[in-house]
């Protein structure tokens, strides 16, 4: 990759929509050599897709929470069941396994403190192997930035 591809990759990123004509403007190229260059960026899976941001309060998702999750026992079988669970709770929008004291990091949107407790009561504890769980409510999102840093571009 390129200097030349991270600019495209630094513009798609702020706007996914932008034609391809916009985006060879930008970068100084032909309309032909960009979308080249953009797919063979979307086949090596550098570019993983296209999507719209929505605003999860006019979806009436307003209360976000950042949730520790403690495992009963640390075994392969039980992170792998786990994992499998979680990927199917739509309210759960990020989920990572973290080194520490805990096992589990997971970020979810719901409707407010109510819909959270019933969620918290009704799916996250009787997810597998689910000994503890800790919760943390967002009280003012400061920074929300899906794009990611491209190293080595000189913008």
């Amino acid at each position: 990759m390129d200097d030349l591809d991270r600019r495209i990759l630094s513009h798609l990123q702020r706007d996914g929509r932008m034609t391809n004509l916009e985006l060879s403007r930008l970068v100084h190229l032909s309309p032909a050599a960009t979308l080249e260059r953009v797919r063979k960026l979307e086949q090596s899976n550098a570019i993983l897709g296209y999507m719209a941001r929505l605003n999860p309060e006019s979806l009436n998702l307003g209360l976000l929470v950042f949730i520790q999750v403690t495992l009963d026992r640390s075994s392969p079988d039980l992170f792998e069941m786990f994992s499998r669970t979680v990927r199917d709770i739509p309210q759960v929008t990020e989920c990572h396994m973290v080194a520490g004291g805990f096992d589990y990091l997971l970020k979810a949107r719901v409707r407010d403190m109510n819909a959270y407790r019933l969620f918290l009561g009704r799916t996250l504890t009787r997810l597998p192997g689910v000994r503890q769980t800790h919760t943390y409510t967002v009280m003012e999102q400061v920074k929300a930035e899906s794009a990611l840093p491209l190293p080595g571009l000189n913008t």
